[in-house]
């Protein structure tokens, strides 16, 4: 669709598609707003293309546009479009007019809210423990280290590190994933508020766990194990549906399956289809709409986006800042995306070696770091440039 040098690519795309991949990246400038995200969902590839392949999802498009292939035109620049964007047309970022955000932006408040509290972390400490059979000696490995942390309701906190650090165990640990494992000793609280009580998620048992299996959901890291191979995406997804919300008719359920292919934009014709017939990216989002069926009220998301195109992820982002609005949704957030942390996180936790060594508002730690590490980690994120 376009050739360039990549200084003059980025700084001016003729494109339109390419000039919305570049806006729909996040970044602290777009904090508050919805970002740019291309409308519809991609063409199958069996599709024939009798025009401009973008033709159908692009507002610049003419009528000869659906009838006529361009070619690709140009000297060291080259695009293929019979409208190429100019400086009068708009180049980013002002070309931010040529599509239309999910939702718009929230009107802004002077007054402080006071978000209630949604969950609690105190003192959690995972060890994995090894050998002490067979006259081996028993060793322990402390993974996790006396986190703790704050989350209120409508809140993102971004946890950040590098790989092995930590991030993912102390997620899979605050979703009871690692209770009952062999080898494997946890420790701390996890208060979970709800309907003025509060309960220690490590405490519950029974039909009060079960409860709060749908307050309280994850998405993984992994799609392909995360998903039951044997198993149609509709099963898949209602499967926690008919679990969780046994007050829910199928009519009503399949209506929910429908508007979330939608907002993780897939075409309902994959609900029929197996995990297999589909790319990484879109298994992730089919892993994103299951967790976010039961309208959770916290999600913990490890790294929910890393296998998502920039204009899907875009997407993904909207929905996510949409829910906080309107059901006050709280989010722990695990990637290694400074991008998506400037853009999303209100509070953000940097872990090193199983501990938490800096915590506070993402505008401190990422705007003026106190510790070396984190210096060390937004020094290392590569940036496009501008």
């Amino acid at each position: 669709m376009e050739e360039a040098p990549a200084d003059e690519f980025f700084a001016a795309p003729r494109h339109p598609y390419a000039s919305l991949l570049l806006q729909a990246l996040p970044d602290a400038a777009r904090k508050g707003k919805p970002l740019v995200a291309i409308g519809g969902t991609v063409p199958p590839l069996w599709q024939r293309f009798d025009g401009c392949r973008f033709a159908p999802r692009c507002a610049q498009s003419q009528p000869g546009c659906h009838q006529q292939v361009p070619e690709l035109r140009g000297s060291g620049h080259q695009v293929r479009c019979f409208h190429p964007l100019t400086a009068d047309t708009g180049f980013l970022p002002e070309g931010q007019a040529l599509a239309q955000p999910i939702s718009p932006p929230s009107p802004p408040s002077s007054a402080k809210v006071e978000r209630p509290v949604v969950l609690h972390v105190e003192g959690l400490n995972v060890t994995f423990l090894s050998g002490g059979a067979w006259f081996r000696p028993l060793h322990r490995m402390q993974a996790v280290r006396d986190v703790g942390f704050v989350l209120h309701a409508g809140e993102t906190l971004a946890l950040v590190g590098e790989s092995g650090c930590g991030k993912t165990t102390t997620g899979r640990a605050i979703m009871q994933l690692l209770r009952g494992q062999p080898q494997i000793e946890v420790s701390g609280q996890a208060w979970w508020h709800h309907a003025g009580q509060r309960q220690d998620l490590f405490s519950l048992q029974g039909a009060a766990l079960h409860g709060a299996r749908q307050a309280v959901q994850m998405v993984f890291q992994d799609p392909f194990a995360s998903l039951n191979p044997r198993m149609r995406v509709h099963d898949i997804l209602d499967e926690g549906l008919s679990i969780l919300r046994p007050d829910w008719s199928a009519d009503r359920r399949l209506a929910r399956l429908l508007e979330l292919m939608d907002q993780v934009g897939l075409r309902p014709d994959a609900l029929p289809r197996f995990p297999h017939e589909f790319s990484g990216g879109q298994r992730q989002r089919l892993a994103i709409a299951r967790a976010l069926a039961v309208e959770p009220s916290v999600l913990v998301c490890d790294e929910p986006t890393s296998a998502l195109d920039v204009s899907v992820q875009a997407q993904i982002l909207n929905l996510l800042r949409e829910l906080q609005q309107q059901l006050g949704l709280a989010m722990v957030f695990i990637t290694h995306n400074m991008g998506v942390v400037s853009y999303l996180a209100d509070q953000v936790a940097v872990m090193q070696g199983g501990t938490i060594v800096e915590q506070g508002p993402a505008e401190q730690v990422l705007g003026a770091p106190s510790q070396a590490y984190t210096q060390t980690l937004l020094a290392a994120v590569p940036r496009p440039p501008r």
